[in-house]
């Protein structure tokens, strides 16, 4: 955030400040919920020249505005959309710059929701897909065609964390006059300026770490100012709009991301490091480990890394996968990751990829390191995997 001839605000002082004004808010530190449908008008001149700053609730409150004005902030955008989930965000923003008879390059490693979306509604809509393999950097020029007209990159990967050259597939993208869209969701805006690195629509899944509690659903697409009015346009013609009560607690989950992404940061390396060293693990799967194979587009382009990570086990039964998380006492089984609480799901991305070769050593297990204290999540994951050798 700009000060008027000083210099800018650090990103934990824009996360406090963002979408905030006392003097508006009649000096109450927190902006108001706003609870309405219909917008008055004085005159019908006035509702025909629609001349007041709101005309219906769909289109926009007080309360849309402080969190996006707040987003906006963050992610350094021209215009940010908020939508009812993350997934509907990806919808929303691909279907901002995509129509019938286009062409979409999808990276292999995209979370699956997207793949779905991409093989059945924009399949009907006469929008074909190619995926491509997430290495690809800027020879995805040469998957290029004339009808294409985007690339979207998810970067780390879903479920399997690789990491993508943003810079030069934004750059052969744009040589061609085709958009790039980003799932920024793992590494939130305040670790990955999508838009500095050439991304035109970057998309957030503020349920996961905006949130931070586990206790809504909202999607975030921040569009550059090339492809704002394209955003505009669709967001308002699909009808989209955010509950008020949502809007709020992303605002609240908003002022202690920071904090939040800093411990969770640590938390997650020192988990992940820990787990390096243990003779059940084959591999860990974190982007912010120095073995890590993308770990230096890591260092480059990123500022930070989420708290949720990947381990390959050595090879096992399924018995053995289900003893080690079936008594682990604080890392919940459950989908979702972003919130205060640690979580474990196992998975398989194999029969997922269709471009590239997905091949684990061993049985794999999805992880996010919540604010618990570390000491007892690595004693919980301890006897988790002392009970996983045990049932080999």
């Amino acid at each position: 955030m700009e000060r008027d001839g000083e210099r800018p605000f650090g990103p934990l002082t824009d996360l406090v400040l963002g979408g905030r004004s006392v003097v508006e808010q009649h000096g109450f530190v927190n902006p108001p919920i706003v609870r309405g449908s219909t917008v008055l008008s004085p005159t019908v001149a006035d509702l025909e020249g629609r001349t007041g700053r709101y005309a219906y609730g769909r289109r926009g409150t007080p309360t849309s505005d402080a969190l996006a004005d707040a987003l906006k902030t963050l992610e350094g955008g021209a215009h940010v959309a908020l939508t009812p989930s993350g997934l509907n965000a990806v919808a929303t923003a691909l279907l901002a710059v995509l129509g019938a008879g286009d062409h979409l390059l999808m990276v292999d490693t995209v979370y699956q929701p997207t793949r779905h979306l991409c093989d059945l509604t924009l399949k009907r809509l006469g929008i074909e897909t190619t995926y491509y393999e997430p290495s690809v950097g800027a020879q995805i020029a040469d998957l290029i065609r004339p009808e294409t007209k985007a690339v979207f990159v998810e970067s780390p990967g879903s479920l399997t964390f690789e990491i993508q050259d943003i810079p030069a597939i934004a750059g052969a993208a744009h040589a061609r006059g085709v958009a790039v869209v980003m799932d920024n969701t793992w590494a939130t805006p305040l670790f990955f300026k999508a838009h500095d690195q050439g991304v035109d629509l970057s998309v957030t899944a503020g349920t996961k770490y905006l949130g931070g509690h586990a206790d809504l659903l909202l999607g975030t697409i921040s569009a550059n100012e090339a492809y704002a009015p394209a955003l505009i346009a669709a967001h308002g013609a699909l009808g989209l709009c955010v509950g008020p009560d949502d809007m709020f607690l992303a605002l609240r989950g908003l002022r202690t991301l920071g904090v939040r992404l800093a411990h969770q940061q640590d938390a997650g390396l020192r988990v992940a490091r820990w787990l390096e060293s243990r003779s059940e693990v084959a591999r860990v799967l974190h982007p912010a480990l120095e073995n890590d194979p993308g770990h230096a587009l890591w260092r480059r382009d990123f500022t930070g890394a989420s708290s949720l990570f990947a381990i390959e086990l050595k090879p096992g039964p399924k018995g053995a996968v289900a003893a080690f998380l079936d008594g682990l006492r604080l890392f919940g089984l459950g989908y979702s990751w972003g919130g205060f609480e640690s979580l474990a799901i196992p998975y398989d991305a194999r029969p997922i990829r269709t471009a590239s070769r997905w091949a684990p050593a061993g049985p794999t297990v999805r992880i996010h390191v919540g604010l618990e204290e570390v000491g007892d999540l690595i004693a919980d994951l301890d006897a988790g995997l002392a009970r996983y050798a045990a049932a080999l």
